[in-house]
């Protein structure tokens, strides 16, 4: 607060009401400050231009944090006016920016209740995704995340197929059908190595049937062979390796598991 002595020897002369709001403005700017909490930013009113300005700029600076909290501050006080539908999109953009994508998701969802039908639905539908596709894990973990982005860019392709976000959309669904498949591919091997010859076959099987369009299909293919040759299926063998030399007769996978089929099922043609 002010001192009002020192405000007096300094020839200020403000009435207790301008004294509060510059009190007030002055926590604001302190709160929305580097080091400032971001829950130090609500309740302090202001006109929705002035407050709009504040958390766009917040934004252009790179303070995502503070400008989702002033967003949200946008609707909380002026929940009428026409800058309150585009302040519930960008909060959910800045917690993007700012890798909160729980906020993120939760904000672009409540916007999607409230306004299906809005011209920027195709764009809150594709932040949902993007928030879960930023969270993709390496395969060695649990793949929910990844189904959930490859859940919602379809649900994106779906619904918006001629927009921007759609074309966007089916390169990062190859993605993660690409990755989806690599963990397929990890889990198949241990089984392999582990002799676990069935449960590796159903892993690889499952690479070749659904994710036939990734790079992991060649080796899902020699894969096969191979498992079904320790299966003692010689022609199941035998229909996965023509599938390979089909598709790949360039691959070293069809090179190596020709000689496979040479090898341990002679009386089979491999080609």
């Amino acid at each position: 607060m002010f001192d009002r002595s020192r405000a007096q020897s300094a020839s200020f002369r403000l009435s207790a009401t301008r004294v509060a709001t510059a009190a007030a403005a002055l926590a604001l700017l302190s709160a929305c400050a580097g080091g400032g909490k971001v829950k130090d930013t609500a309740y302090v009113a202001r006109d929705v231009d002035t407050l709009y300005a504040a958390a766009q700029a917040k934004l252009d600076r790179g303070q995502s944090k503070q400008a989702a909290a002033l967003f949200d501050e946008v609707e909380r006080q002026h929940p009428y006016s026409p800058w309150a539908r585009r302040a519930q999109l960008m909060s959910a953009f800045s917690y993007y920016a700012a890798a909160d994508y729980n906020k993120a998701t939760q904000a672009a969802e409540r916007f999607l209740s409230i306004h299906p039908g809005n011209k920027d639905a195709p764009y809150a539908y594709y932040l949902i995704a993007m928030c879960y596709y930023e969270q993709i894990s390496d395969v060695s973990r649990d793949q929910k995340i990844t189904l959930q982005a490859k859940q919602s860019l379809t649900d994106v392709i779906r619904r918006y197929p001629a927009t921007p976000y759609a074309s966007d959309a089916k390169l990062k669904l190859d993605l993660v059908n690409d990755h989806l498949a690599g963990k397929e591919m990890t889990i198949g091997r241990y089984y392999e190595r582990s002799g676990k010859w069935l449960a590796a076959s159903l892993r690889f099987r499952n690479v070749v049937d659904n994710y036939q369009t990734t790079s992991h299909a060649p080796e899902a293919l020699f894969r096969l062979v191979e498992t079904y040759l320790s299966l003692g299926v010689p022609e199941e063998a035998q229909k996965s390796a023509a599938v390979l030399e089909a598709n790949y007769p360039d691959s070293k996978w069809y090179d190596m598991a020709y000689d496979l089929m040479r090898k341990h099922a002679p009386n089979t043609t491999a080609t």
